[in-house]
């Protein structure tokens, strides 16, 4: 079967340059839309020359330009929109458009954390709307008829799991951890080049479309305590352990503003409130990555801590 060709929108960021990488491994016709300024900023520049020199075709435009999105998404099958948090909203031009254009097969909006749809973390969002925008994006995209697929892999990897789940630090700590809520409440971790993969083979499955992928592989869904059992294990030392309650917790979110409460928000909705794995998965608008795509290897968190002891 032909491959799909693919354009992907923020190819120079956090999860667009593994996505932009996997569609390229995969043998995708791939085409990244990039700002002008990206040329000019020596790491995003480096990062385009790489995927450019691997096959890519850079195409330069913005969420902004609708001529720029109209030209690239007449060249393509699927969109994949890999923008950050901030820009969520910015989506809505390139929604006009691929109905506009009305051949694009599959649309997977920038989304990559927790299921918008299944956070409660609402009554903290104050200043702090990425949920609520990306279901705002979800709602316009299934208004729109346009057949997608939405990504939820929870958290990646690399967000908590290098300081062993302790807001502030930048590697794993040694001797003192702390622990919030009471410690059983289990959160999903993916790294980003697996989510990729997974991403890349869910775009032509008819299984995954107008669903959500979510994605729990087994070995990545722990608790803080099965954490920091994991790492006691890998350094041969227990650590003294103190325990942050819910209450206790909120009242640090709620006295400190955003971004500087961010590990303790996500903390918070995973770890206590359980936004990861409190639902099961319903066949009839969500499935499971690694069920569907059992070839895919993946880093387990276990095999992660062994790359920080």
């Amino acid at each position: 079967m032909e491959k799909s060709k693919i354009l992907i929108i923020g190819a120079t960021g956090r999860i667009g340059y593994h996505l932009t990488k996997a569609s390229l491994d995969s043998s995708h016709p791939t085409f990244a839309l990039v700002r002008e300024s990206a040329f000019s900023d020596p790491i995003k520049s480096q990062k385009l020359q790489s995927l450019s020199d691997s096959g890519a075709t850079i195409l330069k435009g913005s969420l902004q330009e609708e001529a720029s999105l109209v030209e690239a998404v007449k060249q393509v099958d699927v969109v994949i929109c890999a923008v950050s948090s901030k820009q969520v909203l910015d989506q809505k031009l390139l929604i006009q458009v691929i109905k506009q254009v009305g051949s694009i097969k599959r649309f997977i909006p920038s989304e990559f954390g927790s299921d918008p749809d299944k956070v409660r973390l609402s009554v903290l969002d104050a200043g702090y709307n990425f949920y609520k925008d990306k279901a705002e994006i979800r709602r316009l995209v299934e208004v729109e008829g346009i057949p997608y697929t939405y990504i939820s892999c929870n958290f990646f990897m690399s967000l908590l799991i290098p300081s062993l789940l302790q807001p502030g630090l930048k590697v794993p700590p040694r001797d003192k951890v702390t622990i919030f809520g009471d410690g059983n409440t289990k959160a999903v971790f993916v790294k980003e080049s697996d989510v990729a993969a997974f991403t890349i083979n869910a775009l032509d499955d008819p299984r995954t479309s107008c669903k959500v992928l979510y994605l729990r592989p087994p070995g990545n869904v722990y608790s803080f305590h099965e954490v920091i059992d994991l790492w006691e294990a890998k350094i041969g030392k227990k650590l003294e352990k103190s325990y942050v309650l819910e209450e206790e917790l909120l009242k640090d979110i709620k006295g400190t503003t955003f971004p500087d409460n961010f590990e303790k928000l996500f903390i918070y909705s995973a770890f206590i409130l359980g936004d990861h794995t409190y639902f099961d998965i319903d066949s009839r608008s969500g499935v499971e990555g690694t069920e569907l795509y059992p070839h895919v290897k993946y880093t387990t968190i276990s095999e992660f801590l062994d790359t920080l002891v």
